[in-house]
């Protein structure tokens, strides 16, 4: 069974989250996919896990509440990816997260001009898949896989020190 050491679960997280957001922004920038509002959300635990692995190197004495706090990002990560795809699916209604540039007050005519030229992207709308799946159902299947093997290093913090 599958049960990586901390250096290897450690770079392939540095390597994963990088990849990733590098692969987002060539989607959104270079073959000119716009993200929704969530997408946007859900490329901040990659962010984060970075940093954290980053300072992780700086210091060592707190790897294991690091590690806790990556396993805390990569839940979250997975909690919102599956809301996402909830929404994706038709099995969840979009909220105020998916609407939050939309003023429904609106009454300058400019106002509603400048507004009807925004192209507002759709959390429900899966505008780029990859072998028939959504991004959002690789962030699920990525940040389930790192959750799973944090917490197993984390309950073997101790022992393998």
């Amino acid at each position: 069974m599958f049960n990586p050491s901390k250096k290897n679960l450690f770079l392939a997280i540095f390597l994963i989250s990088f990849i990733a957001l590098m692969s987002a922004y060539f989607i959104e920038y270079v073959l000119g996919y716009q993200p929704c509002n969530l997408c946007l959300y859900e490329r901040i635990p990659y962010f984060l896990a970075i940093l954290i692995l980053l300072a992780n190197f700086k210091y060592k004495k707190l790897e294991k509440y690091f590690i806790l706090f990556l396993i805390i990002i990569f839940f979250t990560a997975t909690l919102l990816s599956l809301y996402h795809l909830g929404i994706e699916q038709g099995l969840i209604e979009e909220s105020l997260l998916c609407n939050l540039e939309k003023d429904k007050n609106i009454t300058d005519k400019d106002e509603i001009l400048k507004q009807l030229q925004q192209k507002n992207i759709s959390c429900k709308d899966v505008a780029f898949k990859i072998f028939g799946l959504s991004l959002t159902s690789f962030n699920i299947i990525i940040s389930l896989i790192l959750t799973i093997s944090l917490t197993k290093v984390y309950l073997k913090y101790e022992k393998n020190r």
